[in-house]
């Protein structure tokens, strides 16, 4: 019986985030892994995703793309998995921060895009310095972005997090780090991992 949830991703792309996500939900799903170039340019995954990306989901024909929105999708879709607080204030703001302001600081930061002071406020990020104490201050106040519960901004915005800094993109703090070792230690993180990394030395 096909799995009504299908991942389109590749081992080594921000499908590891929407992975986590399936995992952490506790749903039956598919994973379909696609090469970077022809693979995502085909027809057939332009009718999915026009963007020709990945991470794409689709739950009985639905289509979500963006890793942030897939997360806030399976955290609606599957409410008995716990990933969604009551009280979204916190939730949505830490959940899209990540996907939104802080993503955008650190590409910035890569790619060596300097923003000019008199343009702005024509963007809608700072500097990374700032998002980074903005996190800092976060996960410094409770155990998880959105309080006292894991919740999918913590797999969205947390696996930012964690790859900024395994990769050095972002700098280590004290705060991040110590954040970062409670959410990194979840079996479904491990699982997700595991299956990712088993198919990425396939490829190799």
């Amino acid at each position: 019986m096909a799995a009504d949830l299908i991942l389109y991703s590749n081992p080594m792309s921000r499908g590891r985030i929407a992975r986590w996500m399936l995992e952490e939900a506790g749903q039956p799903y598919e994973v379909r892994y696609l090469d970077y170039g022809e693979a995502m340019k085909a027809p057939d995954y332009l009718a999915i995703n026009p963007m020709g990306k990945v991470p794409a989901l689709v739950h009985k024909g639905r289509i979500v793309t963006e890793y942030a929105a897939i997360c806030a999708y399976l955290a609606d879709a599957f409410p008995e998995a716990g990933l969604a607080p009551e009280d979204r204030s916190a939730y949505y703001r830490w959940l899209f921060f990540g996907a939104g302001p802080f993503e955008a600081a650190v590409i910035a930061k890569i790619c060596g895009w300097i923003v000019p002071d008199e343009q702005r406020g024509r963007v809608g990020f700072g500097p990374l310095d700032i998002a980074l104490d903005a996190l800092e201050r976060a996960v410094s106040a409770h155990p998880y972005l959105a309080g006292d519960r894991f919740s999918a901004a913590d797999v969205a915005t947390g696996s930012q997090i964690g790859f900024g800094m395994h990769f050095g993109t972002i700098e280590k703090r004290p705060a991040l780090e110590a954040y970062w070792a409670r959410i990194s230690e979840r079996p479904a993180l491990m699982r997700a991992s595991a299956a990712d990394d088993a198919a990425r030395s396939e490829k190799e």
